[in-house]
């Protein structure tokens, strides 16, 4: 008895605190994060438009199974982080699909994190009020 192994892509994604590992498997394009459906998971239909993004694209909605373990973070910046382990993960399947996404900065993981609090300050930025007297 042989076994099919079934071929898997894998792609890991960053973005503020959240970190996603998403598996590609060829099938119809069902998402599954954390064991629920994309749809009650990502209730906004601006966080979904930007995780399908890279499928989109690439044309590949319909050809992948999309399995997802996102932790950290809110829903914004786990969605970011699900749209990166996407397209890093299609890079694995596909190499020349570089060229497509990287140019819609796809494949950059977003470097911007809140900025820590300081001592002697209610914030990071913000100051206590000045009383001259």
């Amino acid at each position: 008895m042989a076994e099919t192994k079934i071929q898997e892509f894998l792609g890991t994604g960053r973005r503020k605190t959240s970190i996603a590992r998403v598996r590609l498997a060829s099938g119809s394009g069902k998402i599954v994060v954390n064991g629920r459906t994309f749809e009650t998971y990502f209730p906004t239909d601006y966080l979904r438009t930007q995780i399908t993004r890279p499928l989109n694209l690439t044309g590949m909605m319909e050809k992948f199974d999309v399995r997802v373990n996102v932790k950290g973070g809110g829903p914004s910046g786990q969605a970011g982080a699900v749209r990166h382990g996407i397209a890093r993960a299609l890079i694995s399947a596909d190499p020349n699909m570089r060229a497509t996404l990287k140019p819609e900065g796809l494949l950059t993981r977003d470097p911007r994190m809140k900025e820590r609090k300081k001592y002697g300050q209610p914030g990071a930025r913000k100051r206590f009020q000045y009383s001259k007297r």
